[in-house]
């Protein structure tokens, strides 16, 4: 299996990019982001795009996946939405779109996040342009899946470029096992995320969206979290 991830510098996608590199039915990894990861492993292969707006000239770099993995977000924290929907809606369809013509059908996983919006009309800009985001994308000729995790635990060593998150997750760590046995829905590894984009990319899921609950049971029993 061929994967391609964008934003593998970011939380969840250094997760996927673990996974990847771990998993033996993966041949080749290749991420896709303005910065490399600065990994050097024998199956990784990196693309460094400054404008991820426009993939012109790219075709022949880009096709042959079976599936790809966008990892790639922005805190929507002091934002307007103006400034958030060329991010969140903008980069995310102009890299699914061309991707639907040169890979037809493949799985594309978008990483989303709970409370997102399908109706699009709701109070929460953020949950309203994840919504929208998430429509667009079910309509391309992909095998498109929706992420929407909760809580997400760093583990591996990663952690997460916003420092007001980081400082979260330093104070929250000595809990967080009582917290996982008490709120086993809720929250979700970057291990078990990035198993179960391979799982829904390896066997398809029952559901185009997928909750906390669903990214769980896509990881499988027989994968460690």
């Amino acid at each position: 299996m061929k994967v391609l991830i964008f934003g593998a510098t970011g939380m969840i996608g250094q997760g996927a990019l673990l996974e990847c590199l771990r998993a033996q039915d993966v041949e080749l990894v290749v991420t896709l982001g303005r910065t490399a990861t600065g990994r050097h492993e024998g199956k990784l292969r990196e693309i460094v795009h400054a404008n991820l707006l426009d993939y012109s000239g790219m075709e022949m770099q880009l096709a042959g996946f079976d599936a790809c993995f966008f990892c790639l977000g922005v805190a929507s924290t002091g934002m307007k939405e103006a400034d958030y929907e060329p991010i969140t809606y903008g980069f995310t369809m102009a890299a699914a779109e061309m991707l639907s013509r040169v890979n037809p059908g493949m799985s594309f996983v978008f990483v989303s996040g709970s409370g997102t919006d399908s109706s699009e009309k709701g109070r929460m800009m953020w949950a309203r342009v994840k919504g929208r985001t998430e429509n667009a994308l079910l309509k391309l000729p992909l095998k498109a899946y929706m992420f929407r995790p909760g809580f997400i635990q760093p583990l591996d060593g990663i952690q997460s470029k916003t420092p007001m998150y980081r400082r979260f997750y330093r104070v929250l760590g000595p809990v967080m096992p009582l917290l996982r046995r008490a709120f086993p829905n809720q929250i979700l590894s970057t291990r078990e995320i990035g198993q179960a984009m391979l799982g829904v990319a390896r066997h398809g899921y029952e559901k185009r969206i997928l909750e906390a609950k669903d990214i769980r049971k896509a990881v499988g029993p027989a994968r460690p979290a």
